[in-house]
């Protein structure tokens, strides 16, 4: 597939035209689904969900009767993992045309969470619909859209910086990081809080997470560190995709941060 075609296209859907995906796509993204990678080695679950098997319901979503679902073992960064291979699968069927939207609260999740079969110390933070989307919203998606600026997304040098927190990072001198930065920018994130950060330190770039006031969060649920999973995923794949060779890297450079901001990961051209 086509990384950088797919984070260009992929927008939230939530209204589906109530068409059933076609086969030869279904067998793709179960193999897909099957195997997903994180750079944290991570195992993530995923599911097929039938809402009118499980009884799930979410009155957000309509036009599709069919979810994904996925789990994980509650650990060490278990959340950036389940955000990155989250996404890593959102991308694929964007690639077959298949909408998707994530979803962690506007769903009854006691039946989505029994629907998943967790055993214990694993958690279903998010799941998504899956289908075609319609050709025109309801008018509770363009509301919902509307209201959280869906489409807008923050200046460059808001979230990237240079060197340390006390300066912006502009295009003109992010280099070979600059597209894959670009595709950062293009993630979705719960109500579009765009939490990630990121300090490019010569050819290293350094990812954190800024958490956004009145934004609750606890061990088994925290939307905001998934945030930042999805945002590595965009820069990881699309980087590979444009040929720069990446190290992971889990060391905390310490640097000085502002004020509820947490380091993630980074990531090392080689």
């Amino acid at each position: 597939m086509n990384i950088i075609e797919s984070i260009r296209k992929r927008r939230s859907v939530r209204t589906f035209d109530a068409s059933p995906i076609d086969s030869a796509s279904m067998e793709k993204l179960s193999a897909f689904m099957a195997d997903v990678k994180n750079p944290f080695d991570i195992p993530v679950t995923f599911k097929f969900l039938d809402a009118k098997e499980h009884g799930l319901t979410s009155p957000v979503v309509s036009g599709s009767d069919l979810y994904i679902g996925g789990k994980v073992k509650m650990c060490k960064n278990f959340s950036l993992a389940y955000g990155y291979s989250f996404e890593a699968l959102v991308l694929y069927a964007q690639s077959l045309d298949i909408g998707t939207v994530w979803m962690g609260g506007t769903m009854n999740r006691p039946a989505f969470e029994k629907a998943m079969c967790l055993e214990d110390g694993e958690v279903m933070p998010c799941t998504t619909p899956v289908g075609y989307a319609a050709k025109k919203m309801t008018l509770r998606e363009s509301m919902m859209r509307k209201g959280i600026n869906a489409d807008s997304r923050f200046d460059f040098e808001k979230t990237f910086f240079s060197g340390s927190f006390a300066t912006p990072l502009t295009k003109e001198n992010a280099g070979r990081f600059l597209a894959p930065l670009e595709m950062v920018s293009l993630a979705p994130s719960a109500v579009n809080k765009q939490p990630w950060r990121v300090v490019v330190c010569g050819n290293t770039a350094h990812f954190y997470l800024k958490r956004s006031k009145g934004f609750g969060y606890d061990d088994a649920l925290d939307m905001q560190m998934i945030d930042v999973g999805i945002a590595q995923c965009h820069f990881a794949l699309s980087a590979e995709e444009l040929g720069l060779k990446l190290e992971f890297v889990l060391s905390d450079p310490q640097l000085e941060t502002p004020p509820d901001t947490v380091y993630a990961a980074s990531y090392k051209l080689v």
